[in-house]
């Protein structure tokens, strides 16, 4: 389908969603939001799609909301909008494909949010990321404030939340933040290259290790370990589980098929 703020398109087995609005550093609207969902909903529905990553331009992931719509808001369009924002972030998130944020420019607000719901991220060497919502009077509305200490620990998200503060690529790394930082002319063959590793996974496990980390979050401990105990012995009964132990046996490389 047609979209008006991304492009989508498919190499090899790797869905690529790119946000495009430059002249606004790609800053998240409905539109935006709405060809996301869309995009996701095109992802989840093709077989042949194992991956997507998310990306930006050079200056830009999502350099964080239209401040000019946002400003003239009231209570009831902020808690519709962001309703909906959480419902396209959610799919995202839960998506059970793998999903990879190659970061550029600026990921700021609704952009971090969006990377934050994504399983891995990486950065150029020129990425900026922040939650600055508190220096226009406000806090994140897209799950900044569970997601970042959950991922991050309280002391690191507490100062990016409650002062505004930015960081670099390099402190973004040392903070968990983001798993790589490569050069910004190497970060596209990076992206691809894990795309790739995650391709060559069996598919089934894929899914379900997924679903245990997101599902386990979101739960205590003693549930969390019912669920994977569940998708452990589940596996048990794929025909990757044969092929990978009898591959591993026979000391050769397995050849999954997604069963």
């Amino acid at each position: 389908m047609a979209y008006e703020t991304i492009i989508f398109s498919i190499r090899d087995r790797t869905a690529w969603i790119q946000f495009n609005r430059p002249e606004k550093l790609n800053a998240m609207n409905k539109e935006l939001l709405t060809d996301l969902e869309q995009a996701l909903i095109e992802c989840e529905n093709n077989e042949g799609i194992r991956s997507i990553i998310l990306t930006g331009n050079e200056k830009a992931f999502i350099a964080g909301a239209d401040i000019e719509i946002w400003a003239k808001a009231d209570v009831d369009t902020s808690f519709k909008t962001t309703e909906f924002t959480m419902k396209v972030q959610e799919r995202l998130a839960d998506i059970a494909k793998p999903t990879i944020a190659a970061i550029s420019g600026f990921a700021l607000g609704g952009g971090l949010e969006i990377a934050l719901c994504c399983d891995f991220r990486v950065a150029a060497d020129n990425a900026v990321l922040g939650l600055p919502e508190i220096t226009l009077g406000i806090i994140p509305g897209g799950g900044g404030t569970q997601r970042l200490p959950r991922l991050i620990g309280l002391g690191p998200a507490t100062e990016m939340l409650m002062l505004g503060a930015t960081v670099k690529a390099e402190k973004a790394l040392s903070i968990g933040l983001v798993q790589d930082v490569v050069p910004l002319d190497q970060l596209e063959d990076k992206a691809e290259a894990l795309a790739k590793r995650l391709d060559a996974m069996p598919a089934v496990a894929l899914k379900a290790c997924k679903t245990s980390i997101r599902t386990g979050l979101r739960t205590g401990l003693k549930e969390g370990l019912k669920i994977e105990q569940t998708a452990f012995s589940m596996l048990f009964g794929t025909l990757d589980q044969k092929e990978g132990m009898a591959a591993f046996l026979e000391k050769r490389k397995p050849k999954y098929l997604g069963k």
